[in-house]
């Protein structure tokens, strides 16, 4: 059989998820969690904090963190609730936007050039394949289960 642990490492490299700073756009810089932060930011239609830090599968200390700092960068915007002022909201500002769809088109991209080199039927079957990988990861109690997937 072969060593899967092995495979998983080597794609994630290749992924650049182990870079300090995953995602650049102009003079900003993003840390992966950022960025994934702006993406379920923008998915999601005025999500809470704790709504994404559950999705996310993100200790709410250490997700408040990440927000004052994406705060501070001027991407994501944080306002009370207007049904539950201890609950916050987020949404993306206009730079924040802008730096979310930069990232999603440069990952599209990289996605695209990656499937190009396979055939559809390739193409289908690893699709497929991280389908079913996701779906069984989500029954597994041994580690994170973010919400949402």
């Amino acid at each position: 059989m072969e060593n899967v642990r092995e495979l998983i490492q080597i794609m994630t490299r290749r992924f650049g998820f182990l870079d300090r700073n995953c995602c650049s756009v102009g003079d900003t810089d993003l840390s992966l969690v950022q960025s994934h932060i702006l993406y379920e930011i923008d998915r999601q239609h005025q999500p809470s904090m704790q709504q994404i830090a559950q999705t996310l599968g993100i200790d709410i200390t250490t997700f408040s963190k990440q927000i004052q700092s994406l705060v501070k960068m001027k991407l994501v915007k944080k306002t009370p609730s207007p049904d539950d002022r201890r609950v916050s909201i987020l949404s993306l500002t206009t730079e924040g936007t802008f730096i979310a769809t930069m990232i999603d088109q440069e990952m599209n991209q990289y996605l695209e050039e990656v499937f190009g080199y396979m055939s559809v039927e390739e193409r289908e079957m690893v699709l497929r394949s991280i389908k079913l990988l996701n779906a069984n990861m989500a029954k597994s109690k041994k580690c994170c289960n973010p919400i949402g997937e």
